[in-house]
């Protein structure tokens, strides 16, 4: 990579005399690293190069052109960020500073220097975003020449840039980058199965190539007769996001890569849309599964329509329809600014704004908590969403990731209603603050003057900034308020579980506070105030101090169930927790196995969500069996009138009706349908995947019998995570 490589980048959209200024920040560079070299023995200058003509491909401006290539300069020679401000203007010289002292972390452990330098990235971006898309270039092009790294060092990086950067791109809806991050880092993290799985993919490529050219076919000419200007893209799933889904959903190869999909990128909003048309004229919708991006765009300023449909030839075809300029956000997302940063009203410029607004949260975020840890904990629960998008009062739309409640609703709008809200009027009706909110429901919220955050709001409350206010106000309580709040939890769980907290001996004590690794009982009751240990967890402790003790590490996941359930199964408490939620408990049920009344179950309490349901033959439980101190013993509500979801698996002879006749038996069967996907594996036999919902394991075995008297049915079996 030489200097000279770059220039054609540059004339396309710099003027001159930026792009003379590029050249002379290019030959300072070389000359400052002069007599350095990489690991694969290049001279060193052809990193910033490399750098430089990423960021130029995203048409960045001049001054970051220029940061990139002196991004090294005062880390690895002698020069200072001074001399940088000197000779090249202090933009630059602030640009090349916040890249180097993001990379100068020193502390103790490993996961609190990753915890400090997240922090420092994340701080970095809110004094100029154009940081970090430096540093997102520079782990870029490291990523692409990691090979010549020792393999423990590989894996290192690989890991921190599945865990730090590829989110943070996806954050700032940089698509093309997050993509090829996750997948260098899939690559060095895991050889072997990255090399069976991409084989699996060539191969399957190959065999399925000429059914997606009549797929791709059949819109063409459709589109054609419409007079629609566009274009068309083959799309194909990439190696890191198939194995994430394999791994999330426990489905094999086949049942994830069983799907073909297409992009049409037309001139203008209103083509998106008579585009729509067409593909659901040709093919037809599966009405669950379409999603209007254009309408309301995502976190980061993605915009796009998704459909998916079947096609005559049996197969399902995802179609995305959008812009060419929703096209560029959706892949360099907030690096696409610059490109367009003239035009004020631009979707780029609302991507950007959008950005801007999520750093300004963070700044907020950084004044509540303490430590880097305390604050990575936090940001990554912003990092990892899935958006809901509720209105307020005044019709504005609010949005929020998946499972957020009324409390996150209230801070969303405002903190001071956040921490005086004492209900909510969801869709005109009174709810309870813990209530999970759904897409498109209104909300207004009810305050009181006097009303407090109470400790329990962490056991459901998902957002950074709802935690972080929650947990600000709890800390300003002084010691005795504190103490004396947990008291009076601590006393409201053992009295629901027979017991007087005033009962209990010193030796019950002490052996309860060892497990909670709490010193005294008056910091453990401190604690519950300040909302830093729930108070079921505590008074089912010091009902049962010593409990089952989890297994401790064995070869492979069998092993380690087969040691782990007997402690499951063994009762640690007098009085397990009812599932009806009666506590005052926030109880929500595991998606990875479903569990249903009559199943065995186990719960653990997680933050954000309370109490978690699993089965006791879930393979995630596994990965919980060394915290004890965070597992309850609960029990199914015998008088319980409500319906929870299950996943079934319907194997069926491919005819026309087979599948109006299952969902027919289902609805007489007095269960309801939450969701279906429908998969086809040959031209004989289909796959249909219901999310139903049933009373208990004995509705749900009445209705698996039914199913079976219906001779289109080949095999039918419940889905256990």
């Amino acid at each position: 990579m030489t200097v000279e490589s770059l220039t054609p980048y540059l004339e396309s959209y710099l003027p001159p005399a930026e792009c003379v200024a590029v050249d002379n920040a290019a030959e300072f560079s070389a000359l400052a690293h002069d007599g350095q070299f990489r690991k694969n023995g290049d001279p060193y200058i052809s990193h910033p190069i490399s750098v430089a003509k990423l960021l130029s491909e995203m048409r960045m401006d001049r001054a970051s052109i220029q940061a990139a290539l002196l991004h090294d300069v005062v880390e690895d020679t002698q020069y200072s960020t001074q001399d940088i401000i000197d000779r090249f203007g202090e933009e630059v010289g602030l640009l090349v500073d916040g890249v180097t002292k993001i990379t100068q972390v020193d502390f103790e452990t490993r996961q609190a220097a990753q915890a400090a330098y997240f922090r420092k990235m994340l701080m970095a971006m809110s004094d100029d975003i154009r940081v970090i898309l430096i540093k997102l270039a520079d782990r870029l092009h490291n990523m692409r020449t990691i090979q010549h790294m020792p393999a423990a060092k590989q894996r290192q990086i690989a890991h921190e840039t599945l865990n730090i950067y590829a989110p943070i791109a996806a954050r700032l809806g940089m698509h093309k980058v997050r993509l090829e991050l996750e997948d260098l880092g899939f690559a060095a993290l895991y050889p072997m199965r990255y090399r069976i799985l991409n084989e699996a993919v060539r191969k399957t490529r190959g065999n399925r190539s000429d059914l997606l050219k009549k797929i791709e076919q059949t819109l063409i000419e459709r589109l054609d007769q419409e007079q629609i200007n566009y274009r068309i893209q083959g799309r194909e799933k990439h190696l890191y996001s198939l194995y994430q889904k394999m791994k999330r959903s426990q489905l094999s190869f086949e049942d994830v890569f069983d799907l073909f999909a297409v992009r049409l990128i037309v001139d203008q909003v209103d083509t998106c849309y008579r585009a729509l048309g067409v593909v659901h004229n040709t093919f037809k919708p599966i009405f669950t599964k379409f999603k209007d991006y254009i309408a309301i765009p995502k976190s980061n300023g993605y915009q796009s329509l998704h459909t998916s449909t079947l096609s005559p030839y049996g197969v399902p075809v995802e179609v995305q329809i959008r812009t060419e300029e929703m096209d560029l956000v959706a892949n360099d997302g907030i690096a696409s600014h610059w490109l367009y940063k003239s035009d004020e009203d631009s979707r780029s410029n609302r991507a950007h704004q959008r950005a801007r607004e999520w750093l300004t949260g963070l700044l907020d975020l950084q004044q509540q908590t303490g430590d880097a840890e305390d604050f990575i904990e936090h940001v990554k629960l912003d990092l990892f969403p899935n958006e809901v998008y509720v209105f307020t009062p005044g019709g504005q739309i609010m949005e929020l990731p998946a499972g957020a409640t009324v409390i996150d609703f209230a801070y969303a709008v405002h903190s001071d209603i956040g921490n005086h809200c004492v209900a909510a009027r969801i869709g005109g009706q009174l709810a309870p603050l813990s209530t999970q909110l759904q897409s498109g429901v209104q909300v207004e919220i009810i305050t009181s003057e006097v009303a407090t955050p109470n400790p329990q709001w962490l056991n459901f409350v998902v957002t950074s900034k709802a935690r972080a206010e929650v947990r600000h106000v709890l800390k300003n309580l002084n010691n005795e308020q504190a103490i004396e709040l947990g008291r009076r939890l601590l006393r409201r769980q053992l009295t629901s579980l027979g017991i007087e907290i005033e009962s209990l001996d010193q030796a019950q004590i002490d052996q309860a506070l060892a497990v909670l690794q709490v010193d005294t009982f008056d910091q453990l009751l401190a604690d519950i105030g300040l909302g830093n240990h729930m108070a079921l967890v505590a008074a089912q402790r010091l009902a049962d101090p010593v409990g089952g003790e989890p297994a401790q590490p064995a070869e492979g996941f069998r092993g380690a169930l087969a040691r782990v359930a007997p402690w499951l199964k063994s009762p640690r408490s007098p009085k397990p927790v009812s599932l009806s939620g009666g506590e005052g408990i926030v109880v929500s049920y595991a998606r990875c196995c479903r569990p249903i009344p009559g199943d065995r179950v186990h719960g653990f309490v997680t933050a954000g969500r309370g109490i978690v349901v699993h089965l006791d033959s879930c393979p995630n439980i596994a990965e919980y069996r060394n915290q004890a101190e965070r597992w309850v013993d609960v029990a199914w509500d015998q008088n319980g009138e409500r319906q929870y979801p299950v996943d079934i698996r319907v194997v069926t002879v491919n005819r026309r009706g087979a599948l109006a006749a299952i969902s027919s038996t289902i609805a007489s069967a007095e269960a309801n349908i939450d969701a279906v996907t429908i998969e086809t594996h040959d031209g004989y036999n289909s796959v249909a995947n219901f999310t139903i919902e049933v009373n208990d394991r004995h509705h749900l075995a009445q209705l698996m019998r039914s199913l079976k008297a219906h001779k289109e049915v080949i095999r039918i079996t419940r889905k256990r995570g």
